[in-house]
């Protein structure tokens, strides 16, 4: 079988980089840890890489805001480069701090026709203006993105002050309804959305996660690194051989697409 190779970026402030590393063995990666500064100056090293990820944490101190100097690094160092591995077929994950730098790259929307160096959407504070840990219910709202099930909702832990996706347009928000760009909703556990705290931080449409046009790119603010063990879930004892462990289908899927298609 294929080896598939994964790249965890890190980055100042990056805390779930070991986490991630482990999730993507788990589901039978070779997964490396890489500062930017070392990606910057060899580039090259994506060539051998079919994963990308840009995982949680508080990349340096999100200062300005969140993911925003971790995401102006990449914009104007690595911005072609990421465009080019997207382009080639392959994957690139985001997780909260990293859904923020996707985003504040313009790499996510990704629009069908945009130049995706622009951006469109933006990720603020939680309308509850404070951090907010809890575990939540998630609703795939499109059947592109490689990384989700389209039917099957999931549970996982989310941990962040700044986690309201806002569109810059009314316009452009219908446009990322209209072309399935989004990936996740929070909901209910009945699959229904709802105020606080089913949308624990006022995201409009309910948006937890985007993929772009491709479906080969995902952002997401929970944290499915988070839940890769039976172990991990707050109900695991009274649940028993009922528990899944939707951590790792974000991970399992992106590894078997990889195998399948590149």
């Amino acid at each position: 079988m294929k080896q598939v190779n994964a790249l965890v970026l890190r980055a100042a402030g990056i805390n779930c980089d070991y986490e991630t590393q482990y999730a993507l063995e788990l589901a039978g990666a070779n997964a490396q840890r890489m500062h930017i500064n070392e990606l910057i100056k060899k580039p090259e090293i994506l060539e051998s890489i079919q994963i990308l990820v840009f995982p949680g944490g508080f990349s340096y101190g999100d200062d300005i805001a969140a993911g925003k100097i971790l995401a102006n690094q990449v914009q104007h160092h690595l911005g072609d480069i990421v465009r080019k591995f997207i382009d080639d077929g392959k994957l690139v994950l985001g997780i909260c701090n990293g859904f923020q730098v996707l985003v504040k790259t313009g790499i996510l929307p990704g629009l069908a026709g945009a130049d995706n160096k622009t951006q469109t959407v933006t990720i603020t504070n939680n309308d509850s203006a404070k951090f907010d840990d809890r575990w939540v219910y998630l609703q795939p709202g499109t059947d592109k993105c490689v990384f989700i099930n389209k039917d099957q909702r999931i549970y996982l832990p989310m941990a962040h002050g700044e986690g309201k996706v806002v569109t810059k347009t009314p316009e452009i928000l219908e446009a990322i309804k209209a072309n399935g760009h989004i990936a996740l909703r929070y909901v209910d556990e009945n699959g229904n959305t709802g105020d606080f705290p089913i949308n624990p931080n006022g995201s409009m449409e309910s948006i937890a996660g985007l993929t772009d046009s491709t479906g080969r790119v995902l952002g997401l603010m929970p944290h499915p690194e988070r839940f890769v063990r039976k172990t991990q879930h707050p109900r695991w004892t009274r649940l028993g051989d009922d528990v899944t462990v939707d951590g790792m289908i974000i991970f399992n899927n992106a590894v078997k697409y990889v195998e399948e298609n590149l």
